[in-house]
């Protein structure tokens, strides 16, 4: 128990201050932000958890293509902010949008006979 406490507040204290990070300065924010921490805690715990490399390595193989459709999160929510709409608004047309490449780019790599 103690073991899933200290995950959790690990993992917890990072976003936390990275949030915080970036009411100071974005880009500082942004950068801490771009580094994929939560990505790499995630092969830590899962490596620590089970010892299997290839897990580590399916994950991290994962991980890697769905990077790419999570990008349009970070393409259409400026610029829905930048005409003017709601901020709530704008996540969820984003959220939504990302989730639709996601799907999208899951097809497409199972046609490939890539599985994740």
């Amino acid at each position: 128990m103690i073991y899933y406490l200290t995950k959790i507040s690990i993992t917890t204290l990072l976003i936390v201050i990275i949030s915080e990070i970036s009411k100071r300065s974005s880009f500082v924010g942004a950068v801490f932000a771009s580094i994929p921490l939560i990505s790499v805690l995630a092969m830590l715990w899962l490596y620590i958890d089970t010892k299997d490399i290839n897990k580590v390595a399916a994950l991290s193989s994962s991980i890697f293509w769905l990077v790419l459709p999570s990008l349009v999160l970070f393409l259409v929510l400026p610029l829905l902010l930048k005409s003017g709409l709601n901020f709530y608004i704008s996540l969820g047309i984003s959220i939504a949008l990302t989730a639709l490449c996601y799907w999208f780019m899951i097809i497409v790599l199972n046609h490939y006979g890539i599985k994740l």
